[in-house]
């Protein structure tokens, strides 16, 4: 397992996954993504006498998600004015939503341009070479992954002895080595990307 390295000429980030590991990250963006689009519904709002709000759609959810990972990728901005807090939500939450969606949609498909397909095969290796934009838009999806796998597992701070504790044959063992596998990818990307 290798990380992401700096470009001696070009300066992009680069790195090379075995195609387990590149089907591992397109799986987990998609499930980003899914995550992201099922959760809308949107409730009525009522015509606006605003010229700006006419001509933009601020048709988002008031409500904070239900499910704890949309939560927490989306956190209440005003927790003791929940008035304040709707309107943020509704002007705010699908840009948001659908800004980390494409981000993720990006990183499957330069997975896919770079030849990960649908059967990926044992012995085949995905390059994978990030100029500066690209590099932030992965950045930001690893921290979405990050927190979505932190919240279903319930990691907090300062609980390493448990989560290394654990039997290798559980479960939710594996699914923290994917959660540790991923933040060291991401931290070897922002060191290559910031050089």
């Amino acid at each position: 397992m290798s990380g992401f390295t700096r470009h001696r000429k070009s300066g992009a980030a680069v790195a090379t996954f075995s195609a387990f590991e590149a089907d591992l990250l397109r799986s987990l963006a998609s499930q980003l993504i899914e995550l992201l689009r099922n959760e809308t519904a949107v409730p009525e709002v009522a015509e606006s006498d605003d010229p700006l709000e006419a001509l933009l759609d601020f048709s988002g959810p008031t409500l904070a998600p239900e499910d704890p990972v949309l939560a927490r990728l989306f956190p209440t901005a005003y927790p003791k004015d929940d008035e304040a807090a709707a309107e943020f939500r509704r002007y705010t939450e699908a840009d948001l939503r659908n800004g980390k969606a494409a981000g993720a949609a990006e990183l499957i498909d330069t997975l896919e341009e770079a030849g990960l397909d649908d059967q990926p095969e044992d012995g085949v290796f995905i390059d994978v070479e990030l100029a500066k934009p690209a590099a932030i838009t992965w950045m930001r999806s690893f921290t979405d992954m990050r927190l979505a796998i932190a919240t279903r597992l319930g990691i907090e701070e300062g609980d390493e002895e448990f989560w290394y504790g654990l039997d290798d044959e559980d479960p939710r063992s594996q699914v923290h080595d994917i959660y540790e596998w991923v933040g060291y990818l991401q931290e070897t990307l922002v060191q290559a990307a910031h050089k």
